[in-house]
């Protein structure tokens, strides 16, 4: 019997299923289920339910459950032996609220999504019930944000108590599909758990004072918390029956998509940056200490081996990048194109690309900011430039507050094949930057489903040496910092530092118009 690993990554827009062959060492079969397209009937934009209220971003998670039904089919139908799978993992969009009731019913129809900033004022409510920000730190390692879910909790014991009441189980999105696989098991992982805002990820503890902010009842409704190196059970004998899969297939604890992003890009050892270009933005690294940032910007999260995860997340991305592309009918050569017309700095013209409320910095009702322009160079060239470098200082600017100095910084997501950003990135992070082929979260989750079944089988192999023939980077496209463009960058980091500062009313020493006259003149 093969010794197959199978991968799903329910994200926000797709559901995607990886298999991959230990044996072999190969990745032997890939899909995915695009909700807009293959699941009409949910009536969803970029996998977002249509028509809310303003900051609201929500997603009904039978959709979830379909798409994995539809996946499991095909490969049922497929040429490879699915009883051959001896476990499988899920990776999940982090941060989604799913609440059960006693029967597994869902008590809300649908799930607040990560990206979802309709929960600013429980946000607020919440800090200033433990005495400001400096003590929610203290409780749970992070801020309160919009993304996190314990606002999203508060919010639907606030404004949806009959629904709140009824609930006995708050899941996040990995969790919930977990249940439904095993056909029941209700637990979490230190991983996911650790970005609700609930439970510290270095004292790996529930916050007993924001527990009791939201619900005296809340704890009874939060699951325990398993090691995430650990299977939670077998495949429910429904599903293997309706799948024709081995009903001996172990379930992975899982985890969020970041933890096994950082597994499928072989960032397993210090020293490595993962960063991920796609409708948001992240960059995290792998550390065996628990890094807690006094601002609480940088998230502070376990990983899914029993270490930890630093992560930067900013919303705005692949947001104004497609816009752009859109307004001049641009194909992703073209826009690396117009890039080369342009010099690195842009001349000193910038952008804060705050299309959408952001998440680092915290400016829930931001909004972007042009900066250096003169009424005659709107033009599509700088503007293309603009969005380029102000979606990676953007990034940057978060990211310079973590504890590491990068070896090498590895490119996944849909932007991470072109050569613009890689070069961009390169020289503004001041390291090699590599794309990486493959399925990300999905594949991720395979190994790790790997990983763990031969822990769980008295024959452990290290993580290292078990990602290394599945990662593959494009080494023809590695790029590495050109010195005179980190030299144009390292003032351009400064000025967008300065105005992003003042911008938000922050007090800065720096200048912004007196960078920027440097950055020409120079």
């Amino acid at each position: 019997m093969a010794h197959l690993f199978a991968g799903l990554d329910s994200s926000t827009q797709s559901t995607k299923l990886v298999v991959i062959d230990d044996d072999k060492k190969e990745m032997v079969y890939k899909d995915s289920v695009q909700y807009d397209q293959d699941l009409p009937h949910y009536g969803t934009v970029n996998g977002v339910v249509q028509g809310l209220e303003l900051g609201a971003s929500e997603s009904d998670p039978a959709m979830w459950i379909e798409a994995v039904d539809i996946l499991l089919e095909r490969l049922r139908r497929s040429k490879l032996d699915q009883r051959q799978i001896r476990c499988l993992s899920v990776s999940g969009q982090q941060h989604g609220l799913v609440t059960l009731d006693q029967q597994g019913a869902l008590t809300r129809k649908r799930s607040k999504l990560w990206n979802d900033f309709s929960t600013e004022e429980e946000c607020r409510l919440l800090t200033e019930a433990v005495g400001g920000p400096e003590n929610m730190i203290q409780e749970v390692g992070n801020s309160q944000r919009t993304g996190y879910t314990a606002a999203k909790i508060f919010h639907m014991a606030r404004h949806e108590p009959e629904a709140f009441r009824k609930t006995s189980t708050c899941f996040l999105v990995h969790n919930y599909i977990n249940w439904y696989l095993t056909g029941g098991v209700r637990v979490m992982e230190p991983g996911d758990a650790s970005g609700m805002a609930l439970w510290h990820p270095q004292t790996r503890r529930w916050s007993a004072r924001v527990l009791a902010a939201i619900s005296a009842d809340l704890p009874a409704k939060l699951p325990e918390i398993r090691p995430s190196d650990a299977t939670i059970g077998a495949i429910s004998a429904d599903l293997a029956q309706r799948f024709e899969m081995d009903p001996r297939c172990r379930i992975d604890a899982g985890s969020g998509d970041n933890m096994y992003g950082a597994v499928g890009t072989g960032n397993v050892e210090p020293g490595i940056v993962t960063v991920s270009l796609g409708t948001s933005g992240t960059a995290y690294t792998c550390m065996e200490q628990a890094y807690i940032d006094a601002n609480g910007e940088i998230a502070a999260f376990c990983d899914s081996t029993g270490r930890f995860l630093p992560l930067l997340c900013v919303s705005n991305l692949a947001n104004g990048y497609n816009a752009i592309v859109q307004q001049y009918g641009l194909s992703h050569t073209e826009f690396d194109e117009l890039i080369r017309q342009t010099p690195p700095g842009n001349h000193g013209r910038l952008l804060i690309p705050w299309y959408v409320g952001e998440r680092t910095p915290d400016v829930p009702i931001a909004g972007p900011v042009y900066f250096g322009f003169g009424v005659q160079e709107f033009s599509k060239e700088n503007l293309c430039r603009a969005v380029l470098e102000g979606h990676i200082l953007n990034l940057y600017d978060g990211f310079r507050k973590m504890p590491i100095r990068p070896t090498e910084i590895r490119l996944t997501g849909g932007l991470a094949q072109s050569p613009a950003w890689c070069q961009t990135i390169a020289d503004i992070f001041t390291a090699e930057a590599v794309p990486v082929e493959g399925e990300g979260a999905a594949l991720g989750a395979a190994i790790h489903a790997a990983w763990v079944y031969y822990k769980e089988a008295g024959q452990p192999v290290s993580l290292k040496d078990l990602v290394r023939p599945y990662v593959v980077m494009r080494e023809e496209r590695r790029c590495k910092p050109i010195p005179a463009n980190c030299e144009i960058h390292h003032l351009q980091k400064q000025v967008f530092q300065a105005l992003s500062e003042r911008v938000r009313g922050k007090s800065s020493t720096a200048d912004p118009f007196a960078l920027r006259e440097k950055m020409i003149k120079r």
